[in-house]
């Protein structure tokens, strides 16, 4: 006879399943919003590239944390402006990830082609990105309770 596993093994297996599906789709409507309003204010608006990027991260932030906040770790209940602050910090931490990556590929390898920065950039930098951007959301801006941060415990 096989032994009856509690129904509990399953919970925290579904719980991490809906954390991360949670985590991407606002993370995708955050990119969606990031890339729509940068792009209107390069365009229609002639707003320079660094002004209209900083607008475009804080409300891609923004809409970011609004969604994690009030959908993935509503449970959480944040509270104040620490939260959003911290949140903005691992947003920008991973930007630079991003970066590092798109400045080792072209510059320390040579890599210079349109191709190579879309892909060390975009691809391994954004991926790299975000599992730092989870990991740092979870551990450091939606703490919660009996959570250390890790999903081992």
């Amino acid at each position: 006879m096989t032994p009856v596993r509690p129904r509990t093994a399953r919970a925290p297996a579904a719980a991490r399943h809906a954390e991360l599906l949670g985590f991407a789709a606002v993370g995708l409507l955050a990119y969606a919003v990031d890339l729509t309003l940068f792009t209107w204010l390069r365009g229609t608006a002639g707003t320079g590239p660094l002004t209209a990027k900083t607008l475009s991260f804080v409300a891609g932030c923004t809409v970011a944390y609004t969604g994690n906040a009030l959908g993935t770790y509503r449970h959480t209940q944040p509270k104040g402006l620490r939260p959003y602050a911290v949140f903005v910090a691992v947003n920008l931490a991973g930007a630079l990830v991003q970066l590092l990556c798109l400045a080792v590929s072209h510059y320390g390898l040579g890599l210079t082609s349109q191709r190579a920065d879309t892909v060390s950039g975009a691809g391994i930098g954004m991926a790299l990105a975000t599992v730092l951007r989870f990991w740092g959301t979870r551990t450091w801006v939606f703490r919660a309770e009996g959570r250390v941060g890790s999903w081992t415990g």
